[in-house]
């Protein structure tokens, strides 16, 4: 029996049929293409059809502005639960690249002021994209089994920083906009075909970083499935795969995990709130493995991670 109701942002990423099958709530983030105000996530409304038309529309030059979600919109999406005499577990983006986590933590203080009998639970993910969204299936996953709230969390906190993100970037000038990379940077990189290699950190709060580079779409593709084997113990987990409208390369991925043993394998288009920041082409690996806080410990750091880095 469901005690309490889940809730995360649309930076999850979670794909449509998982979201329906587990009951998660998804609040959706805005963009502005021009003047038009779209979300990320409608009701009734495919998110591949979304994601479609978002990255037909950067491909055609047009520039996506993204925004947090604010408190009154965390506050709207959870209330009817606590009214209804449920608790609630909410997940977000990792605070360490929006400030989504502070206005769920803000709407969390004012509502536990109005609802004293029920418990909720903020926390931050330490992720985005399918790093966030399989946090969330694997609570999801837990309260089906019969978990209650308390037995979730626990979870979630033993293993936040277990779930590994690994990202390529197929055109720097995305990163040159959002201030990750400089102009001469970009340019130079994109000239040598330099395709920068980028994962969630071990630190508090997690961010995503540049940790090093590969010339050519192949060998970076190939850099994040050695992540993987270099990561993980274990391919009898849900790996999870998100393309920026680049599905062949994503099948290229797929298929180098299948021939590894990976069965449960969940693709889905990009999260369009970081989308807008990578830009398309964009593709990245998330997975349960090595504690991310450790294996960012200068003593520890792994072979995958001491690649020379991009540098700005």
């Amino acid at each position: 029996m469901q005690n309490f109701d889940i809730f995360s942002d649309s930076a999850a990423n979670l794909p449509d049929e998982y979201v329906e099958k587990y009951n998660v709530g998804i609040i959706a983030y805005s963009y502005l293409i021009g003047d038009t105000l779209h979300y990320t996530a409608q009701k009734g409304v495919p998110f591949r059809t979304l994601a479609r038309q978002f990255y037909d529309a950067l491909r055609a030059g047009e520039e996506a502005k993204t925004s947090l979600i604010g408190k009154e919109t965390f506050k709207d999406a959870i209330e009817p639960s606590l009214k209804a005499g449920r608790d609630v577990f909410l997940i977000t983006i990792a605070s360490g690249i929006s400030g989504t986590y502070a206005e769920a933590v803000k709407a969390q203080k004012e509502l536990s002021e109005l609802y004293p009998e029920r418990t909720i639970v903020v926390r931050d993910s330490n992720n985005a994209s399918l790093g966030q969204g399989l946090l969330v299936l694997h609570v999801a996953r837990l309260r089906e089994q019969g978990a209650d709230l308390a037995a979730c969390t626990q979870w979630f906190d033993e293993n936040c920083y277990k779930l590994n993100s690994y990202v390529t970037v197929d055109d720097l000038k995305y990163l040159r906009k959002s201030g990750r990379v400089s102009a001469i940077l970009a340019f130079a990189g994109n000239l040598l075909n330099i395709k920068p290699l980028i994962h969630a950190s071990g630190d508090t709060p997690a961010k995503l970083t540049m940790y090093g580079k590969e010339r050519g779409r192949r060998r970076s593709l190939a850099a994040l499935v050695a992540a993987f084997d270099e990561l993980t113990d274990t391919v009898d987990q849900t790996v999870a795969i998100a393309h920026a409208d680049c599905e062949e390369d994503a099948r290229s991925v797929e298929a180098m995990l299948r021939e590894r043993g990976v069965k449960d394998i969940v693709m889905e288009y990009y999260d369009l709130c970081t989308a807008a920041h990578v830009g398309p082409g964009t593709l990245a690996i998330f997975f349960l493995g090595k504690d991310r806080r450790l294996v960012d410990a200068p003593e520890t750091k792994p072979a995958h991670a001491k690649a020379q880095p991009a540098k700005a």
